[in-house]
């Protein structure tokens, strides 16, 4: 006899004053039986409560799982060809929230030890009484609908964290992008000041003077020289900034390594963690470009760099350097352990040449049992007051983000370094 099924049809349920008919999902259910009989009679008992979906083996059965939403599946233990107990492991591996429900008339220990251990919900004997049969669909429909429930609100829960952890992520970040925006202020505000003194000595000289000698013509010239000089540096400073602070498209124009660590050190000169700590930076020997936005280059930097003023209360040294490397990075050297964790291998674009930035500081180190934790969001052995404990995190995503890769390696006592591997394009113009 060929398996039928009856088609999944949703009850109907309408409000008083309301036109509008409301589409209530009912339980759906199937049997599997390899008799009629049993079948039939199942579907006399169910078929005003529940869809019904009925199978007379268990490759059916399997096939009626993966095209329909079953919530509890009624099976015969003992059938010619896949016995009941092959059928609910293989119904499990299609949806594991699937209830089940178990008939014999050949009830054995190791037949419910197998039920049990694939999560059956209840055994039922042959012949079976309706009250009883009733009472065991109906229960695992309810479980069936509470876990539904429950999970539904597990889910949502989990966006609403995730829509906050995003939000909060992007607060930081934008924090910093003012940082930046304040950085392009102090940074024409130098040349802007030497513009303004020089026009005042300028008026001043000829104010003073009521013919033009020689020396006159070459004071006023050279002046005007430095003004053209520090005019020029004002606008190749809004360039830059501008041109980092741009969101990231396919064509990202190179950034020049060298030129981020100088912007870099005017926002670290006056950053309140720098306090009475030691600062160091040392250029790259040989310049390179970086394919990533430049904003989110400095802002790594700095993520790193104030990590490391922070994780000491006592003074100490930080220092920030880099190189190129022409070869790729041998990544089976690197280990996971007490003393070292690498990100973001998956994603890394290991092909020559690199472009090696690291973080470094003479701290006390980070404990073993720390390591593992810094990169989660939140997390944070400052005070309340002192960090959100989203900067190594954002620092995690945008080295993700630019097909980067991270290492950090910390020895107690002695300090951590953070080195951060991004792909170079040669020389930046």
């Amino acid at each position: 006899m060929a398996a039928t099924t009856e088609p999944v049809i949703a009850g109907n349920e309408t409000t008083e004053g309301d036109s509008t008919t409301l589409r209530k999902r009912r339980g759906t259910l199937l049997v599997v039986d390899d008799e009629d009989g049993p079948r039939q009679s199942l579907r006399v008992i169910f078929k005003d409560e529940y869809n019904l979906l009925m199978a007379e083996d268990g490759p059916t059965a399997i096939e009626l799982a993966k095209n329909h939403p079953i919530d509890v599946a009624v099976l015969d233990i003992r059938m010619a060809g896949m016995s009941g107990i092959e059928v609910l492991e293989r119904l499990k591996y299609v949806n594991p929230h699937i209830e089940a429900i178990m008939i014999t008339a050949f009830e054995t220990t190791d037949t419910i030890r197998q039920a049990l251990r694939l999560r059956a919900c209840d055994y039922i004997n042959k012949p079976f009484e309706l009250a009883t049969i009733r009472a065991a669909v109906g229960q695992a429909m309810q479980r069936r609908k509470l876990e539904s429930e429950i999970h539904s609100s597990a889910e949502k829960v989990q966006e609403l964290l995730t829509e906050l952890q995003d939000h909060k992520i992007e607060e930081q970040m934008a924090k910093t992008r003012g940082d930046i925006y304040a950085s392009i202020i102090h940074d024409i505000n130098g040349p802007l000041t030497v513009i303004s003194g020089f026009t005042q000595v300028l008026n001043q000289r000829l104010n003073r003077s009521s013919r033009m000698e020689l020396e006159d013509l070459e004071f006023i010239k050279d002046r005007l020289r430095i003004i053209a000089r520090q005019v020029g540096n004002c606008v190749e400073i809004s360039r830059r900034y501008l041109g980092f602070l741009r969101r990231k498209s396919e064509e990202t124009q190179a950034v020049n390594v060298n030129q981020l660590l100088k912007d870099l050190e005017q926002l670290i000169r006056v950053h309140p963690s720098l306090q009475e700590n030691e600062f160091k930076i040392h250029p790259f020997a040989e310049d390179i470009g970086v394919k990533l936005n430049g904003t989110d280059v400095i802002q790594i930097l700095q993520n790193l760099t104030v990590n490391a003023f922070q994780c000491a209360p006592r003074s100490h040294r930080v220092e920030i350097g880099g190189e190129v490397l022409r070869a790729p990075l041998d990544l089976a050297a690197f280990r996971d352990g007490p003393q070292d964790r690498l990100l973001n291998v998956e994603s890394m674009n290991n092909a020559p040449p690199l472009a090696k930035f690291w973080v470094r500081d003479n701290g006390p180190g980070i404990p073993s049992s720390v390591l593992p934790k810094i990169f989660q969001p939140y997390f944070t052995t400052k005070g309340p007051r002192e960090g959100t404990g989203l900067g190594l995190n954002i620092v995690q995503r945008l080295i993700k983000e630019g097909n980067g890769a991270l290492h950090v390696h910390t020895i107690p006592g002695e300090g951590t370094t953070f080195t951060i591997y991004l792909p170079g394009v040669g020389p930046a113009k």
